[in-house]
Parts: structure tokens; C-alpha cells; sequence
């Protein structure tokens, strides 16, 4: 019995955002003084560093759950599969439902639940349940839906990945031009077909580096309207993504049984163009290898950084032909890794 990906979806908004939309904004630091550049400088440079130059937004009318379900009619139909057939949905996200202009998230039921209603799913024992992972959420629920399966507790389950960054986004950070929305989903099944999810690792880092992305006041502190948004410590992020991600990267393949040469794709996060290519260099300095050419399809500089969305939507991308120069088929091996709040950080090996 393997474990594998027998359909996909995703939803990407049509309302796209430009860097230029941000001309406007009154940027301060994280202690409330001017950010003290111009604001094209700061868009400059952002870019530079981001690789990110538009992002999508999902529209007033749409929560995370919405596009949640979107994405996951998408892979139910790719996967030809009955929905009442489902013993699982997992939801990973990081900040429940939030209607637009609203300063309340709502997580009461679940997103997960709210999914199986939309779905209009009857059977009682599709179990619906949400993954708080922080980015590294839709590939945690990837691994959680892998030993359900081989346990035989489950034979076909629902993984979705959504996030509304737009609706927790401080118009007053700079980081705020980094987040969109997005949802990618898969569904996850036993077959007897050769490959599916070879290896897995998982951890937390938490002794210091908890809080290195949190919920916080706005950075212009004369706004009073008690709003959190989300925070992060961009250069501590990036120095413990480089520090760590490469190593449980290589652990993983090594307990795959596969070799370096062997792979053909990895799949990372999108959180940082800069950030991605750092950790993917240094993954093959590991192996005293050069980084191969088109190892890494990227859709941040379109899409953003969706959080617990971008790695599905990436794979779904690649597998329809929407990123140029970038294939995979049927017997490759293919890296999944994320890293995000927590501080989490996680990997699977997985063979077409």
C-alpha cells in the first residue's frame, strides 16, 4: 500500500494588488517612528529582497473558508472521487474566518467543518479538524493524513491549505506587502500504484524562537481600534530558516532511501525569493552538490506569500503547466518543505 496525491486544486483570487498600490501608505517602524525612506525606495528594495512584485486578494463578499472549499470541489472532481467517500478534512490556516472589515476571526465551528457544510458532505464520520501549524500547516496535515491512512483509520482524506492574509495585514508595516490569499487542496488516499509519500520530518523550535512571528498592535500607535495583526522578525526568520530548513530537508530525503540526483523538484514555501534560493543552495552545499537548474518553480513574484496556501497551489500550478519550464511526471521525486510560525519546520519526500 502507498499513500499518494490523487487529485489536486486550488484557488487563486482574480484581484490582483500591485506593489504600486502600496505608493500611498504611511509606513512606520515597529516603535511607531516614520520609516524614514521614500515610499518607492521601500518598494525598491522590497522587491529586491522578496522576489515579490504583485500579490492576490481574494474579494469582499469571500472568507478562508469560501476559498477553502473552492480549492477542495476542485480536487475532489480531479481525484473522480465521491465526497461522501472522505474519512477526513483537515484544514490547515493561521487566522479562522474574517469577513472583510472586521476585527474579530472567527473560528467557531472550525474551518474544517464549515468546509464539509459548504461540501454538503452527509456522512457523520468524515471527521473535520483544523491545523494551527503556522505556514508549514498544509504539509503538516499532509503527514497527519499519511498516518491515518497507513494505520487504516482512514482510506481517503481532504488536505486543504487556505489564508485571508489580506484581512490581518497592518496597512502601517512594511512586512504587509509580503502577504496574499490563496487555497490549495489534495486529496490523499491509499493506492496500489508505485511511490506516493516515501518520508517525513517535522519540528518546533520554541525555546527562543517562539514568538518570532506574532500578533500585534499596529505600527502607527495612534490608531486605538484594538486590531491585532500579523508581526514577524523578518531577519531572524530568514537566519533560522537558512540555519534549519536545509538540515531536516536532508534528513528527510537520507531516510527516504533516495539520493540527491534523484530529485527532480522541490517544493518550498513562498515566502521569500531570496530566502528560498539561500535555503535550496545551501540544502545541495550539504550534499557538496551545485544547485541543478530549474530545481525550484517560484510563484511568489505573482502571488505572494499565502501562507499555508503556497505550497499546494505551487504543486497544482506545475502539474497543469501554468509555470513555465517547470514539469514533473509520473516516478519523480519531489521535495515538499515549509517553514513558519512556531517556530515550525517540516519536509516530505514524495514520489510522483
Amino acid at each position: 500500500m502507498n499513500i499518494k496525491i490523487t487529485g489536486i486544486g486550488s484557488y487563486i483570487p482574480n484581484t490582483i494588488a500591485k506593489n504600486e498600490a502600496f505608493g500611498s501608505h504611511e509606513f512606520y517602524n515597529s516603535d511607531g517612528t516614520p520609516f524614514g525612506q521614500e515610499n518607492e525606495t521601500i518598494i525598491e528594495k522590497f522587491k529586491a529582497i522578496t522576489g515579490i512584485s504583485e500579490r492576490r486578494y481574494i474579494p469582499k463578499e469571500h472568507s478562508t473558508s469560501d476559498i477553502a472549499t473552492f480549492a477542495a470541489e476542485k480536487a475532489i472532481i480531479n481525484a473522480g472521487i465521491d465526497k461522501e467517500e472522505l474519512d477526513y478534512i483537515i484544514v490547515a490556516h493561521n487566522y479562522g474566518d474574517i469577513k472583510h472589515d472586521s476585527a474579530q476571526s472567527d473560528t467557531v465551528p472550525s474551518i474544517a467543518t464549515r468546509v464539509k457544510h459548504n461540501l454538503k458532505i452527509n456522512k457523520p464520520t468524515c471527521v473535520g479538524y483544523d491545523m494551527l501549524f503556522g505556514c508549514p500547516g498544509w504539509i503538516e496535515s499532509m503527514i497527519q493524513a499519511n498516518a491515518f491512512i497507513k494505520s487504516g483509520i482512514a482510506k481517503k482524506c481532504l488536505v486543504i491549505g487556505a489564508e485571508a492574509l489580506s484581512r490581518v495585514i497592518d496597512p502601517h508595516d512594511r512586512d504587509s506587502m509580503i502577504y496574499s490569499d490563496g487555497a490549495g487542496a489534495a486529496i490523499v488516499e491509499a493506492t496500489d500504484e508505485e511511490g506516493g509519500i516515501l518520508s517525513h520530518f517535522s519540528a518546533t523550535y520554541a525555546f527562543e524562537e517562539a514568538h518570532f512571528i506574532f500578533f500585534g498592535e499596529s505600527n502607527n500607535l495612534e490608531k486605538k481600534d484594538n486590531r491585532r495583526y500579523i508581526k514577524m522578525y523578518g531577519r531572524k526568520i530568514y537566519e533560522f530558516a537558512l540555519n534549519h530548513v536545509p538540515d531536516a530537508m536532508k534528513t528527510c530525503l537520507e531516510q527516504s532511501g533516495q539520493e540527491i540526483d534523484d530529485v527532480k523538484m522541490i517544493f518550498i514555501h513562498q515566502a521569500n525569493e531570496k530566502m528560498d534560493e539561500a535555503i535550496i543552495n545551501r540544502f545541495y552545499k550539504l550534499f557538496d552538490k551545485p544547485t541543478p537548474n530549474n530545481i525550484m518553480p517560484m510563484s511568489i513574484n505573482k502571488l505572494g506569500n499565502s501562507s499555508v496556501a503556497t505550497v499546494p497551489t505551487l504543486y497544482d500550478m506545475v502539474l497543469n503547466g501554468k509555470i513555465e519550464g517547470y514539469s514533473v511526471k509520473k516516478g519523480d521525486v519531489v521535495i515538499f518543505a515549509s517553514v513558519g510560525a512556531g517556530m515550525n519546520i517540516n519536509s516530505i519526500v514524495y514520489k510522483m
